[in-house]
């Protein structure tokens, strides 16, 4: 009987790894992407339960205990109106996440619709498509998303808004090399043939075969956005003062860079932290999800 027993357990170790088990298990042997994603996942919670976690509310103020060195009840210290910088580089997580991640997914279904028609249905379509990429490629995106926050004003909704239009044709190029060389796969004539409409091989077909290179490409995009993000408030043209956020931290800071430190390094190692977790996971999916890094 435990004969048997082992023999079945070593013919169910035999068996072909299914894709998904595949994937999981070359992510879990990444070592930069299990700690990019603890990173990321303690900065989510974080941000989630800011309420609970933070020992100050994010505009608290107490002016008699202005710019204190890191103690016992103000961890990373004070800043020049005495509010509590621990509680501000958390509630600044909340609102570079919320940036970052909407400028992400308003890039990705702007873009990648763009890439998919620009992809699939080539000629007129594709030439059109491209070369209002090349235009928007031309221009730093940090310099357009200067442009429009400073045209219509400092709010998140603009920030997003912003950082968003300079990653649109980021998308539509990745997306969009990847419809190409899927609508030569014998797959896609067979559906045409078939009589499937565009709609359904759009949808049944090319999507699913390129939600890899959106997953990469997401991943990687939200670090950027939250770097930008940090760049537009540390320039000024972030949101409020009384607002936590990263780069308008360390723009607030720099007056005080000589004597009082703390209040740059907390706030700019939070932005480098994040971002590096963000591509440690980028590249660890994009490693996992290409046959040919995975075989390495």
């Amino acid at each position: 009987m435990r004969l048997r027993k082992k023999q079945q357990i070593e013919a169910i170790a035999k068996l072909p790894m299914t894709p998904f088990k595949e994937i999981w298990s070359s992510l879990k042997s990444n070592k930069r992407f299990m700690l990019g994603a603890i990173v990321i996942t303690l900065l989510v919670f974080m941000t989630l339960f800011a309420d609970f976690i933070a020992p100050f509310g994010m505009k608290a103020q107490d002016l008699n205990n202005a710019l204190q060195r890191p103690n016992a009840i103000h961890w990373m210290g004070t800043d020049n109106l005495g509010r509590d910088v621990f509680s501000r580089v958390i509630y600044g997580g909340r609102t570079s996440l919320v940036i970052g991640l909407s400028a992400v997914s308003i890039a990705l279904i702007v873009g990648g619709s763009l890439g998919i028609l620009a992809g699939y249905y080539k000629g007129k379509v594709d030439i059109f498509i491209m070369r209002l990429s090349d235009v928007l490629l031309s221009i730093p995106s940090i310099l357009l998303a200067i442009a429009i926050v400073a045209s219509f004003g400092s709010s998140m909704f603009n920030m997003i808004v912003a950082i968003s239009i300079g990653s649109i044709p980021i998308f539509a190029r990745i997306i969009r090399s990847s419809v190409l060389s899927l609508t030569e796969k014998q797959f896609i004539e067979a559906a045409h043939a078939l009589g499937s409409s565009h709609f359904r091989i759009i949808l049944k077909h090319i999507l699913p075969n390129v939600l890899s290179a959106i997953i990469v490409q997401s991943s990687l995009g939200i670090a950027t956005a939250i770097l930008s993000a940090a760049g537009l408030g540390f320039i000024g043209l972030g949101l409020e003062a009384s607002v936590a956020e990263w780069g308008l931290m360390l723009s607030s800071g720099r007056a005080y860079i000589r004597t009082h430190t703390f209040l740059t390094i907390y706030p700019g190692l939070a932005i480098m932290i994040t971002i590096l977790a963000f591509n440690m996971v980028g590249d660890g999916i994009r490693d996992a999800l290409d046959p040919k890094l995975r075989e390495r």
